[in-house]
């Protein structure tokens, strides 16, 4: 065994052997149910809301209503988003691997296993660029009309609208399709598949289009977040390491190794002090920060305060660095139980090598000293201790930060997770008085602490969420806490049971797809006419004649119910609404909302909502690069696609503008 298997190892069963009870502040509450141990993963990530821009909103179960999304959230099973007209979100569900979607789309996180991330979609448009695939994982998409696994690297893209859905595979990406009623069917690389129909509906098969914009867009934005300098300091795995490269800069202390410094922060800050703390499901309260950076140094590594400025210290680099919902020590006057009517709640984060006591997860967890993910010296009370060493919680009385002005951070307990940091901190803390207490925060969560923002937010049309889609698992169940609210509060979102098919089989299951002919040489693959200019908005009283008719489907799927059409559908010329009948299009990703967005949904049709606020612009450094594109009389600005993609530049395109 190698000495990273070893540490590896060690970390994770440590916690089990090291004794003590909890006291203080946070004594242990009585016997409660414990929860399964699968139920606290130790390593887990959870996928992380990256990027927003525009409307975006929020719901998690418990919340009283829908809230304004907040970056840096963590998601868990139940929890749902939403894109007004011009929204744009992204996902962060792997170190390569990404989910978004554009305007007027739902998007709920469904399920999270070790082998096994599910999503579902009831309206919009929803893009998958997995540039990476932990071997054994499956990304599920629930659609209304079908089932869409993935589990190999790709870019894959789903539209869907309340008559039709569209999957669509690139850059060697291969799904597997399960229709309702129906057997799996693979998706091969280059593949559109489109589903017609609200009941029964038939399944159709085109080569893929040519890139849109939006398409580009991603593929440039994937180029740069993959493409970071940070990479080197922190390890693999790790969410968020683009941010630092945006937000701060790399220095080496002699003590600690490579660290990084956060440009920008106020007079006085520290770290935990810019955010709130929001109850979740799995892990318990969890510190979401404010800052676009304030993912990887709130959920790994330690704070370390270097000549008179703040620094994060990832630590050597681990082979597998392990999430936790915050890293920090919990203090409380002495003989004063945090619940209730008690004064306030106050935090540090945690110093070089220091050990992180768990408030989340089993009864064999929870109050253990952990270095789970760690690859630092172990140190107590300001010794470094070895990795054998049996640590007693009652032991553990300094956290060295606390000697740092500013740096132990305290609200009023009826505001702890109810409320932004900086809206209730109290000011003067007599750090002198405060013992570290330990144990499960016996805080209770009220509608307002499971969201990270508070204010007006887009909600999503009610058809949309009740719309029932197709899965091959059922949700996630909720997680029954000890420290969760006894009264059930009402839902505000009620989302209808899916309706379960056979999950595909590997090879067995799927009906093989035939051996691609040389473009033009098959029948059912007829040459297509030119595409338009890259970018080119199509006008909005009109569409553009087609000079060919449009290609057969290249196979007719075992399972289509309808007969098979000698066309692929289209929308009736007239379903197109006049200019002075539609509202502003929405913008695209990073675009201001006063310029026309190249790409169009069915018929012309756009959302009839209220009218969104100019779009943010693109965080700098963040977005793709511009090019300036003329159309007629008019100029704007598009995102430049990424160079060199062959399932672009290499298959002739279609003159599609029904999508």
């Amino acid at each position: 065994m190698t000495t990273t298997a070893r540490w590896f190892t060690a970390s994770l069963l440590g916690p089990i052997l090291f004794l003590g009870a909890s006291s203080g502040a946070w004594a242990a509450p009585p016997p409660a149910p414990a929860i399964p141990a699968a139920d606290a993963p130790i390593g887990r990530t959870p996928p992380r809301l990256s990027y927003v821009d525009g409307e975006v909103s929020f719901w998690r179960p418990g919340a009283s209503n829908w809230a304004p999304a907040q970056v840096n959230t963590p998601l868990a099973a139940g929890d749902e988003t939403y894109t007004g007209n011009r929204g744009n979100l992204e996902l962060q569900i792997g170190a390569r691997a990404f989910v978004r979607a554009w305007g007027d789309t739902q998007l709920g996180f469904v399920n999270q296993e070790p082998d096994f991330l599910q999503f579902r979609v009831t309206a919009g448009h929803v893009s998958l660029d997995l540039r990476g695939v932990e071997p054994g994982r499956t990304v599920e998409i629930d659609t209304p009309m079908a089932a869409f696994t993935v589990d190999a690297p790709g870019y894959y893209r789903v539209d869907v609208s309340p008559e039709r859905t569209a999957f669509i595979t690139r850059r060697s990406g291969r799904a597997t399709m399960t229709v309702a009623g129906g057997s799996a069917v693979a998706i091969a690389p280059s593949e559109e598949v489109v589903l017609d129909g609200a009941t029964t509906p038939r399944v159709q098969s085109f080569v893929a289009p040519p890139l849109d914009v939006w398409d580009s867009w991603n593929y440039a934005r994937t180029d740069e977040l993959i493409d970071s300098m940070s990479a080197r300091y922190v390890p693999a795995g790790v969410y968020g390491v683009d941010d630092l490269d945006h937000y701060g800069a790399w220095r080496v202390v002699p003590t600690y190794g490579a660290v990084w410094v956060p440009r920008e922060v106020a007079t006085g800050w520290a770290p935990y002090s810019t955010g709130r703390w929001v109850a979740d499901p799995q892990y318990g309260w969890t510190w979401v920060d404010a800052a676009p950076w304030g993912w990887a140094p709130y959920h790994y590594g330690r704070w370390v305060y270097v000549d008179g400025y703040w620094a994060w210290a990832p630590g050597p680099l681990v082979a597998r660095p392990v999430y936790a919902p915050a890293l920090v020590a919990f203090f409380g006057a002495p003989g004063v139980r945090v619940v209730v009517g008690s004064p306030f709640v106050s935090w540090v984060a945690l110093g070089w090598g220091e050990p992180l006591v768990p408030w989340w997860g089993s009864a064999r967890f929870v109050d253990r000293p952990s270095w789970a993910g760690w690859g630092g010296p172990r140190v107590v009370n300001n010794v470094v201790v070895n990795r054998t060493t049996v640590v007693n919680v009652q032991n553990i009385t300094v956290y060295n930060n606390t000697t740092v002005r500013n740096a132990v951070v305290a609200v009023r307990e009826d505001a702890f997770g109810r409320r932004a940091v900086h809206e209730a901190r109290v000011a003067d803390v007599d750090v002198r008085r405060l013992e570290p207490v330990h144990g499960r925060l016996r805080v209770t969560p009220d509608a307002s602490s499971f969201v990270a923002a508070s204010g007006p937010a887009v909600t999503p049309p009610p058809q949309t969420l009740q719309r029932r889609v197709v899965a091959t698992r059922r949700p996630a169940a909720a997680v029954a806490r000890p420290d969760a609210p006894r009264e059930r509060m009402a839902p505000a979102v009620s989302v209808p049971a899916p309706q379960i098919v056979p999950a595909p089989k590997p090879a067995t299951a799927t009906t093989p797809t035939p051996p691609r002919a040389p473009f033009g040489a098959s029948q059912v693959e007829r040459q297509r006419p030119s595409p338009p200019p890259r970018f080119e908005t199509p006008r909005a009283d009109t569409r553009p004649e087609r000079t060919e008719p449009r290609a057969e489907p290249r196979v007719e799927r075992p399972d289509a119910r309808a007969p098979r059409s000698e066309s692929r559908p289209e929308t009736p010329r007239d379903a197109v609404r006049p200019p002075e009948a539609s509202p502003a299009p929405r913008a695209l990703p990073g675009e201001p909302a006063n310029r026309v967005s190249p790409w169009r949904r069915e018929g012309g049709e756009r959302h009839s909502g209220t009218p969104a606020p100019t779009a943010r612009a693109t965080t700098p450094g963040r977005g793709a690069p511009s090019a300036v594109v003329e159309r007629g009389d008019a100029r704007r600005t598009s995102p430049k696609p990424a160079a060199d993609h062959a399932d672009r530049d290499e298959r002739p395109a279609r003159g599609r503008t029904d999508r």
